[in-house]
């Protein structure tokens, strides 16, 4: 019987144990020679049977090579009971075989003893095998937690670094045993992503993941490359750089990726995951550097330290327990590296002053004669909807502005062009048609159509991508709208320096003193923008550049600069950026009556410059409310508080209670 027993306690039932209800194993029920503590004890014996015989299925249905199969459709199990194939659950189950070795060890001891001692009590057996009490229904609730939550992948490691946290030392170091061996796929992970932008996670379980894949093919990585035996440094080189046939894989120029929460584990905090996607994504982009253009930067981006990573993360796989602290340190001094060769490569050889500088001469209208030049050449052509002409004759315009002002020669002309795409679709446009330049039915007139493309050389890409270059436009709209009303301004100044001889009018006093109210305001915009904005922020962002040599703070500067000008010149205020734009247009309007009517104006004309100069009134003096309204929270807004004090510096604003128009 004792012998049938270890067979039960190894998940083989008999003829004296057998299966009962919902699989659990149990003693047949009235056999004359057992009592019924001895029933007791050999029933609560066989719980142990029945809980090991669970973890083999289990270890049997989950340790095997994970689906081959790159179709997420085909990928996902079909019984909703199955769990995904992935690393992590095979290490999970590496991990639980690994734990039940000291059972199966007891159980060949416990034979051993039956065997030169034939009269041992079933409570001999309960006694040695009593640890197993606690730690097999522990290691089943996790197994029934994975299965309930469907983990997968990292999500599996937060599973059970939980139940590492406990009370009970054998369960404790039970759990921190399948820990070490699912860290070990981790840290391979990690180490081809660092050290060499490798991305092996074909089934969705890396906290890092694609968030835009190219349309290029990229060759898929066999699953084994981390497994247990790993892979050398010199191996991951190799396929990285060549195919089956021995040509180098087409791989896109670069990819953007983000961190997937869900595959997080909690006990990694998030910017240590930040600085992984830093570090993986500039790795790769220097190795896609090298692969697909003859490139002069052919060494590593890690130097001769690559080796000294790779030993480091060696030597943290290895530790039993994972230490946060230590696994963050190896990253900061991967990072390190990369941060200052990215800002040697982005600052010192790629010329980051430089290009900085040409943004904030074309996109900041940093060359102010330039933009007064082209204003006056494209008027006419930006005052109806762009047509499919319209882009061309605007960068036309353009050139010959430049070379009005002598700037035909300057090589940072060749890096911008103009754009002018209409933002509303015509009615039953196709999708395809929605981007192409649209006809005169198209509600937006070509100034607020306007836009302006750079061309970003590589590594540069990297500081300025689509979000920064769309945050520039939208900058250089607002600006070039201002100048533009600006222009209008003095165009009516000088139409009324012509006329000052002439007979006056009984309207002339009236919409000259407007005239005057709309410049005052609008030079003191202009001139706001322009040096307690523009100049300020641009000289800080060239101090943060020249006193770092990390480009992690070059990036964050660069950043902070933008969203700085969009909140200094009220494009993230929709209250002060919606009257700033009523005024612009009520001075454009009033601009275009008087230069279109300079000589005489009619009734009809007069009643127009009436309400603009009513709504002029009106949109002032709310400006000014605003402005008024923080004035006693300085640090809450203080460029709304540089403002006023461009605009009432004299107190002449204030004693109008914000009411310019006469």
């Amino acid at each position: 019987m004792l012998h049938e027993l270890l067979l039960s306690l190894s998940g083989f039932p008999g003829s004296i144990f057998v299966n009962g209800e919902n699989g659990t194993i149990k003693v047949v029920p009235d056999i004359p020679f057992l009592h019924r503590s001895e029933v007791s004890i050999l029933n609560r014996l066989c719980i142990l049977g029945t809980h090991y015989r669970r973890f083999r299925e289990f270890i049997k249905e989950y340790s095997g090579s994970p689906s081959s199969s790159l179709d997420p459709s085909r990928d996902a199990p079909k019984d909703h009971l199955k769990l995904r194939d992935g690393l992590y659950l095979r290490a999970f189950c590496a991990g639980l075989d690994k734990v039940l070795d000291p059972y199966r060890k007891e159980l060949l001891r416990l034979e051993q003893e039956i065997l030169l001692d034939p009269h041992l009590t079933p409570c001999h057996i309960q006694e040695v095998l009593e640890p197993y009490q606690l730690l097999f229904p522990d290691l089943w609730a996790v197994i029934e937690q994975i299965r309930y939550q469907r983990g997968h992948g990292g999500h599996i490691l937060e599973i059970v670094h939980q139940h590492c946290n406990c009370g009970k030392p054998m369960v404790k170091d039970a759990f921190q045993k399948i820990l070490f061996v699912c860290h070990c796929v981790l840290y391979r992970q990690v180490t081809a992503w660092l050290l060499h932008g490798m991305l092996l996670d074909r089934h969705s379980e890396f906290f890092i993941h694609k968030s835009a894949v190219s349309s290029l093919v990229e060759r898929q990585y066999d699953d084994d490359d981390l497994g247990i035996g790993g892979v050398t440094g010199r191996q991951m080189r190799e396929v990285m750089q060549l195919n089956e046939d021995g040509r180098l894989p087409e791989r896109p120029a670069h990819t953007l990726y983000a961190i997937r929460p869900a595959m997080l584990p909690s006990y990694i905090p998030v910017r240590v995951a930040e600085k992984i996607l830093f570090v993986g994504e500039s790795v790769q982009m220097f190795e896609n550097r090298k692969q697909t253009v003859a490139s002069k930067y052919t060494d590593s981006v890690l130097g001769d330290k690559e080796d000294i990573f790779a030993s480091r993360f060696h030597q943290l796989r290895q530790e039993p327990l994972f230490s946060i602290k230590n696994f963050e340190d190896a990253i900061d001094g991967i990072r390190s590296c990369v941060a200052e060769h990215l800002w040697r490569l982005v600052v010192e050889e790629s010329d980051l002053v430089g290009q900085l500088h040409t943004l904030k001469d074309f996109f900041l209208l940093g060359r102010g004669e330039l933009f007064l030049a082209f204003i006056d050449h494209a008027q006419n052509l930006l005052k109806t909807p762009p047509t499919s002409t319209t882009e061309h004759d605007v960068n036309l315009a353009f050139r010959q502005a430049a070379h009005k002002v002598l700037l035909e020669d300057d090589t940072s002309l060749g890096q911008v062009r103009l754009t002018a795409t209409s933002k509303t679709p015509i009615k039953g446009a196709s999708k395809k048609s929605e981007a192409a330049p649209q006809s005169k039915s198209s509600g937006d007139i070509g100034w607020n159509c306007l836009g302006m493309t750079y061309n970003v050389q590589w590594p540069l890409h990297t500081l300025f991508n689509a979000a920064a270059l769309e945050k520039y436009n939208t900058l250089f709209r607002f600006l070039l709208s201002i100048k533009r009303v600006q222009l209008e301004l003095q165009q009516c100044w000088a139409l009324q320096m012509q006329r000052k001889h002439a007979p006056a009018e009984q309207s002339d006093a009236s919409k000259w003193r407007l005239r005057s109210h709309m410049a005052f305001l609008v030079d003191n915009l202009q001139y706001y923008l322009q040096v307690d904005v523009l100049e300020t922020q641009f000289t800080q962002l060239i101090d943060k550049i020249s006193s770092t040599r990390d480009f992690e703070a070059v990036r964050l500067a660069h950043d902070q600069f933008l969203t700085s000008l969009l909140g200094q010149c009220f494009l993230l205020m929709k209250p002060v950026s919606h009257c700033l734009n009523e005024i612009m247009e009520l001075c454009h309007s009033f601009a275009v009556l008087l230069i279109t009517h300079a000589a005489s104006m009619t009734d009809r004309e007069v009643t127009h410059m009436d309400k603009l100069s009513q709504g002029f009134s009106r949109q002032s003096s709310l400006l000014f409310k605003i402005l008024s309204s923080v004035r006693s929270h300085h640090q809450a807004s203080p460029h709304l508080s540089q403002l006023l004090l461009r605009l009432d510096f004299n107190k002449y604003y204030s004693q109008a209670e914000g009411a310019l128009a006469p």
